[in-house]
């Protein structure tokens, strides 16, 4: 729309030149006599206006170093936002007769500088645009630079007039005086090469003869350049991309004359246009709905046009967002465990699509396959801190973790079927938070045993019925203790302290958990754990047996430490060796 503005405009003005061009002489020559006699004044009181004016702009000295340059029109105007219409900031615009500057107003003046450098456009790279009142939002009119856009509000509709009549004035007048600029050029070209006589030119004069190899007349040559504007106005990138691959293969071996750099100099700018198009399709901020499949044909065209790094560094940031964008979306539930499916699931999923699209998308590219791997690893990092916020951070108790992390990983071993194990990734990066897991819940076992220790009256446990000593035994045997029949007695006592049980299920139960989050790293941590574990229970039955002195209960503590040191801390050994593959020296001792 940008472009066919732009079209539009400058045959307007052509249409317009040539109708003055038809207008009588005498008119013509009067506004040139006119302009004969007072050219210098205008312009340099122009001029110095223009100066007096800009010294009140921060950063626009180089402003004046063009020649010829002087002011037109000038004033301020409210820069609102395009997307939602709310205002942005204060400006002052000044227009010049080739170019138009904004400047934002300071919130601290210094001296006579009232105003800051913004931007600086050339008036053949813009196109000026009213927008229809809409109240509270009227005077305004948008100026579009391709691909971006801004919108001005004036005082009233009076200066809105103004600006938008000046500003197409000035604009019909730069395309006017450009012209005849280029209309006096041509006459004078030809006849410099006639009048040479320079006889170390021959040399130049030599690649003359070989431009008539090259042909150029082609029809489809001749129309290439406003065909790519048409193919990249309609989104046609494989179009531009296969008339850019014609033109290079008819192009290869041809000798580069002046032609055929006016020519490249020509789809080079065309080429820039359609890069930036594609770049602005693979940008986050477009729609990221449709997955890694809807960047395919961005991302293929841009390899075609030999930009397969920018084009992988898009294709990452896009699919970055979209994963981010997806996790910020799913719903925190009220069950973790749940919550952590859903994350795995979404997460996972995303990555191995995106790693499925990138081998396909670059597949003659394998340059680019460590850019994937490292994304993948900052990927992982995202996926940790929303992991590690719902398990770790909202203190949930162990064995919920070590569920929570055994589903992560027994999803990251999905990718490895396309040949990428990130187990080692997601290991170290959850190895501080398990840590800091594993070390809490040994904190709260060994508080709860202490203080069942300061309690302790060492005597039979007695659980009233049946039903509660077949749980018992069932919770002992699924622990491992497969012995735990010969210390119950008659009815329904049971031939052990209450704190020594309770100890028991505890211990136990910490060391299940700990092996299901178990990994070479955490080694020394759970093992140092479970041996600070097991000392307080040993500690307590040891200065139990010393300081006892009835003789039926010293036989009562003994019974318990033989429970100990027979039945419980053989199976803690040999559970924790047959899981881990290593011996538990520590434990042992």
């Amino acid at each position: 729309m940008y472009q066919l503005s732009h079209i539009l405009t400058e045959q307007k003005s052509i249409m317009e030149s040539i109708t003055q061009a038809l207008l009588s002489a005498d008119k013509d020559e009067t506004s040139k006599e006119m302009q004969a006699a007072f050219p210098k004044e205008t312009e340099e009181v122009k001029q110095r206006t223009l100066t007096s004016l800009l010294e009140k702009v921060e950063g626009a000295k180089n402003i004046m170093d063009t020649p010829g340059r002087h002011l037109i029109y000038n004033g301020d105007l409210a820069e609102f936002d395009v997307e939602n219409m709310s205002p942005i900031q204060r400006v002052h615009a000044f227009l010049m007769n080739d170019c138009l500057l904004i400047a934002t107003w300071l919130p601290n003046r210094r001296g006579a500088i009232k105003y800051k450098y913004n931007a600086l456009y050339d008036l053949e790279s813009f196109a000026v645009v009213n927008v229809k009142d809409n109240p509270p939002m009227k005077d305004m009119f948008k100026i579009l630079m391709f691909p971006d856009s801004r919108i001005f509000q004036a005082e009233n509709s009076k200066i809105k007039k103004e600006w938008l009549e000046i500003l197409d004035e000035t604009k019909k007048n730069k395309v006017s005086k450009d012209k005849h600029k280029k209309e006096e050029e041509l006459p004078t070209s030809p006849v410099r090469a006639e009048v040479s006589t320079n006889p170390f030119e021959m040399d130049d004069d030599e690649p003359a003869d070989t431009e008539d190899d090259v042909n150029l007349s082609l029809e489809w040559i001749q129309e290439l350049p406003e065909d790519l504007d048409v193919c990249i106005a309609q989104r046609d990138f494989e179009g531009a991309v296969d008339l850019l691959d014609k033109l290079n293969e008819y192009l290869k071996d041809q000798p580069v004359t002046p032609k055929v750099k006016d020519l490249r100099s020509k789809v080079d700018e065309r080429v820039r246009q359609l890069t930036e198009v594609l770049v602005f399709e693979l940008s986050p901020d477009r729609s990221l709905r449709g997955g890694p499949k809807a960047t395919r044909r961005a991302v293929s065209q841009l390899i075609r046009l030999g930009q397969s790094t920018k084009a992988c560094e898009l294709f990452l940031k896009n699919r970055a967002a979209a994963v981010q964008t997806a996790i910020r979306q799913l719903r925190i539930e009220g069950a973790t465990l749940l919550y952590i499916h859903k994350l795995c699931n979404i997460f996972f999923t995303s990555l191995l699509e995106t790693a499925k699209e990138f081998q396909m998308d670059f597949a003659g590219n394998t340059g680019c396959y460590s850019a994937f791997v490292v994304w993948s690893g900052s990927a992982m990092k995202m996926f940790v801190n929303a992991f590690s916020k719902q398990v770790f951070d909202s203190k949930e108790s162990l064995s919920t973790a070590a569920e929570c992390v055994k589903v992560a990983k027994e999803h990251c071993q999905q990718l490895t079927e396309i040949g990428l194990d990130l187990t080692f990734t997601l290991q170290s990066l959850l190895v501080k938070d398990i840590k800091a897991a594993l070390q809490s819940y040994k904190d709260i076992i060994i508080e709860a045993t202490k203080h069942r220790n300061s309690e302790e009256m060492w005597r039979r446990m007695n659980l009233m019925t049946p039903e509660a000593l077949a749980k018992l035994k069932d919770e002992m045997r699924s622990c491992g203790i497969s012995t735990f029949d010969q210390y119950t007695g008659e009815d329904c006592w049971v031939n052990l302290s209450y704190t020594v049980v309770a100890f028991t299920k505890q211990m136990m139960s910490f060391l299940e958990e700990g092996l299901k989050l178990y990994f070479p790293e955490l080694h020394m941590v759970l093992l140092e754990s479970l041996r600070e574990i097991i000392l307080v229970a040993v500690q307590h039955v040891d200065y139990s047996l010393r300081c006892e002195q009835d003789p039926e209960k010293k036989s009562f503590i003994i019974q318990n430490a033989t429970f100990l040191h027979d039945t419980v801390l053989p199976v803690v050994e040999f559970r924790f060796e047959e899981s881990v593959g290593k011996p538990a020296k520590q434990l042992h001792d």
